[in-house]
């Protein structure tokens, strides 16, 4: 029987070949956390008396969560991190302003086939690009740095076909809000879920790192695009990297598939206060919304910018917004193609390289009883401020005509050709 994509990847990262069930030690190829988590890991490095990263071109650390910090304490954490870093000489440092720590992940360090553990429940964004990624805890993680090692259980491989090509004002997240309505929360916990892509150039790389950062939100212990011809462009392109694709066998088998066909979708959002609460935007059109986010990890990339301009050219928001691109790289990508000044002109706060107001952090929180659309990655009750505030989510399309609006909108009338 052939592998799967998971199977070849853990089996590497093994030494030996394991399947679904085995709890076994792997080898990690990339390491990383950011300041809300940095500081625990290395807590615990301290505690033990050994603070030190097996091999430093391996282990990557950026301020994002808290950045720039917006109270003494955030501050004190970054000043304690500046020095951990400093003490054992950390190569890839990226301090306040460089990006989100899963775009750089994306950006300049991931690669197909690795293993790359960070302490983050988001890392599975980088499985975008075909690695198989996870978040780990503070203290697994700190054993991660000192040995380049960890152990898991071989999650069950779940295979996820998108056919043919999304239909208009369907993006990445929609993708992931649809098998958020199909499985539910945690609904593929123990699964790792490898994504296989009909039409590759229909599908672009951030698209796939929008439904792999979701892939937590379902439960997944990865989320993993089989690598193609978007993958090999991509990294060529953007990286100058080429790499040879790691794809699983013909006869590979999986515990189950599922097929979404991508022309059927629609524009959809996730209600309050669930990320499986999932409504077509159609129904609940009309509710008044008194912030807009658009950014984070999930949905602060190139495109989705370039959509929000697009539409944002129309007019003056109605409804508060800010929008930060993910990273320094991707504001000046932005700053370039006039998204910035196209957003700016109107009426909207823009910065960059920081997740702020998605975990409620700063960079604009929610009050009592305020409504926000957010294109991050979560919807609970306090998650951007006040738990007596409202949050949907939704694609950076959606979110901008709701911008625009002051009310939540389909974004297709705008995205006519």
């Amino acid at each position: 029987m052939g592998l799967t994509l998971t199977e070849k990847i853990l089996s590497r990262a093994a030494g030996k070949q394991v399947s679904p069930g085995d709890v076994t030690e792997i080898s990690v190829d990339l390491a990383a956390f950011h300041d809300l988590t940095g500081h625990h890991v290395v807590e615990v490095m301290e505690n033990i008396g050994v603070v030190k990263v097996w091999d430093l071109d391996k282990f990557v650390m950026a301020f994002d969560h808290l950045a720039p910090p917006p109270n003494e304490r955030a501050a004190e954490i970054q000043v304690n991190l500046r020095k951990f870093a400093k003490s054992i000489n950390v190569r890839n440092f990226h301090d306040v302003g460089d990006g989100i720590l899963h775009q750089l992940l994306l950006e300049k360090y991931a690669l197909p086939g690795q293993v790359v553990m960070a302490a983050d429940s988001h890392t599975t964004t980088v499985g975008a690009v075909g690695a198989f990624a996870q978040g780990m805890g503070a203290s697994d993680m700190a054993a991660i740095l000192i040995t380049g090692k960890t152990w898991l259980m071989v999650p069950e491989p779940f295979l996820i076909r998108l056919i043919n090509e999304p239909s208009l004002g369907v993006y990445g997240k929609d993708v992931a809000l649809h098998v958020l309505s199909v499985f539910k929360a945690e609904g593929l916990n123990g699964k790792s879920v490898e994504f296989q892509v009909e039409k590759p150039k229909a599908f672009p790389m951030d698209y796939r790192a929008t439904v792999s950062n979701m892939g937590v939100e379902f439960g997944a212990d990865a989320a993993i695009f089989i690598p193609d011809e978007e993958t090999i462009n991509y990294l060529s392109k953007s990286r100058g990297v080429n790499v040879k694709p790691i794809n699983p066998d013909p006869n590979a088998r999986y515990i189950d598939e599922y097929t979404i066909e991508l022309n059927k979708l629609e524009p959809l959002v996730a209600a309050p206060h669930s990320v499986d609460n999932v409504k077509a935007v159609s129904e609940v059109e009309g509710t008044e919304v008194d912030y807009v986010f658009i950014g984070s990890c999930t949905n602060g990339r190139l495109s989705d910018l370039e959509v929000a301009a697009k539409i944002l050219k129309n007019g003056r928001v109605k409804a508060r917004c800010v929008a930060i691109p993910a990273s320094r790289d991707l504001f000046m990508k932005a700053l370039n193609a006039g998204y910035v000044e196209t957003l700016t002109k109107a009426g909207c706060v823009v910065t960059y390289g920081t997740c702020g107001p998605c975990l409620g952090g700063h960079f604009g929180v929610i009050g009592p009883g305020e409504t926000a659309v957010s294109t991050g990655s979560r919807n609970f009750k306090g998650r951007m401020g006040s738990p007596e505030g409202k949050v949907y989510l939704a694609n950076a399309a959606t979110a901008a005509a709701t911008a625009l609006e002051g009310k939540l909108t389909d974004p297709r009338k705008y995205l006519q050709p």
